[in-house]
């Protein structure tokens, strides 16, 4: 397997659709998930404050890129 890949061809694979949607889907489960447990007090008493809704959205993002990045990462070993 070629150890490097340029950026080019890492986005391209990325942005395949099956990637897409697989990362988008366990982005916004594990997303949820996890909002709801470090912020859920939050969500459903005092409102959220500009800090508390960038951290959700970067919740969603991790598992977000996670996802991607383990998706590429097969494909790419798939391919060899």
């Amino acid at each position: 397997m070629k150890d490097s890949i340029t950026v080019t061809d890492w986005t391209r694979l990325a942005l395949r659709r099956d990637i897409l949607s697989r990362s988008t889907r366990v982005g916004l489960v594990v997303g949820t998930l996890l909002a709801a447990i470090n912020h859920g007090d939050k969500i459903v008493s005092t409102g959220l404050d500009a800090d508390s809704l960038l951290k959700i959205l970067l919740t969603y993002l991790v598992p977000y890129c996670v996802s991607t990045w383990a998706s590429v990462q097969a494909a790419r070993a798939a391919a060899n």
